[in-house]
């Protein structure tokens, strides 16, 4: 019987019934969806290609980071927001549907990326203590070999992050009800409340896995920072204190952003997870932070404002080129 239920699940699947039965209101989300889902990919398009395009930012530790954190968050974003947007559009609610094996597919890719932007945070700060406080060091210990590593790991743990949740979760049959409220993807904690199997296997590895692999890097980042402080208050002058707090001021807002939200989303028990209450967070780091963060580590920054510069004067030089001749 509970075969027949699973079966039954994975070929009708499930419903995403977003933040409100109201098409109006639902409506209403669409041109906000999409406009921050545009800015979003051009935001991290046009820092990938100012960073492709500027060999000496390319080989630059702190910018290769970013130029896969922002491979990461076009992913991470592409994952769940077009099925946002076909939900919002009012149409019937077949829309809303998302196959089993589709819903399986959206969270393994949602967790890769979220592992993914999560290690790359923790490599960033490394590399940022590294510059601060041990400057004399710097070219040998960040080598390109070194970020090579680190880059090419926070990928594979990803990966091997999401493979221990989804083959488990694959397993679990769905006897209840189909639909998952206040929500526009499929995500670990509510297909949980949806199962009638025994969820306590996932629910330990959560702590004893998932847990850690979330906040060991942040603790990594917030010791980091520690060492920092210790050495941004022996520097005698102001303004020598300010430059290492503009350098170090983009990377901590958006640790703050990502973190502050993702965990009052997952460190918690699953029986006491709200999709009403916390359907706001959910939308926030999917949504809203990879299209803040692009914006953020450009606005004040030097180096992104002189390549910028430098594409646009070759872009205007290439147009004007065939008038010339």
């Amino acid at each position: 019987m509970e075969r027949e239920q699973a079966n039954d699940t994975s070929s009708a699947g499930f419903v995403l019934l977003g933040l409100s039965d109201s098409p109006e209101f639902q409506g209403l989300l669409f041109p906000i969806f999409l406009s921050i889902y545009l800015l979003t990919l051009l935001g991290n398009l046009l820092i990938i290609l100012l960073i492709f395009s500027n060999s000496s930012l390319f080989h630059a530790p702190m910018y290769f980071f970013l130029n896969h954190l922002s491979l990461a968050d076009l992913g991470f974003t592409s994952t769940t927001v077009p099925k946002m947007l076909q939900i919002v559009v009012p149409k019937s609610l077949q829309a809303n549907t998302i196959s089993y094996n589709g819903c399986l597919t959206q969270m393994y890719f949602l967790a890769v990326f979220v592992a993914t932007d999560n290690f790359l945070l923790a490599s960033m700060a490394y590399d940022r203590y590294v510059a601060i406080c041990r400057p004399l060091h710097y070219t040998t210990i960040m080598s390109h070999k070194r970020c090579l590593v680190l880059d090419t790991g926070s990928w594979l743990l990803a990966q091997v992050h999401s493979l221990l949740y989804v083959p488990l979760i694959s397993g679990f049959s769905f006897c209840a009800s189909r639909e998952i409220p206040h929500f526009f993807f499929c995500d670990f904690h509510p297909l949980l409340q949806l199962s009638c199997s025994d969820t306590s296997s996932v629910e330990m590895l959560f702590v004893t896995e998932g847990t850690p692999a979330l906040l060991g890097p942040l603790m990594l980042i917030l010791l980091s920072y520690a060492r920092l402080v210790f050495k941004v208050l022996k520097i005698p002058s102001a303004s020598g204190k300010y430059k290492v707090i503009s350098t170090c001021s983009a990377h901590l807002t958006m640790v703050a952003l990502f973190y502050g939200t993702l965990i009052g989303t997952y460190i918690r028990p699953s029986s006491t997870y709200s999709g009403s209450r916390l359907r706001v967070a959910s939308i926030f780091y999917t949504v809203v932070t990879p299209m803040l963060n692009p914006f953020i580590y450009s606005i004040r920054n030097r180096e992104m404002h002189e390549a910028m510069k430098r594409l646009l004067r070759v872009w205007f030089q290439r147009r004007r080129k065939p008038s010339g001749q």
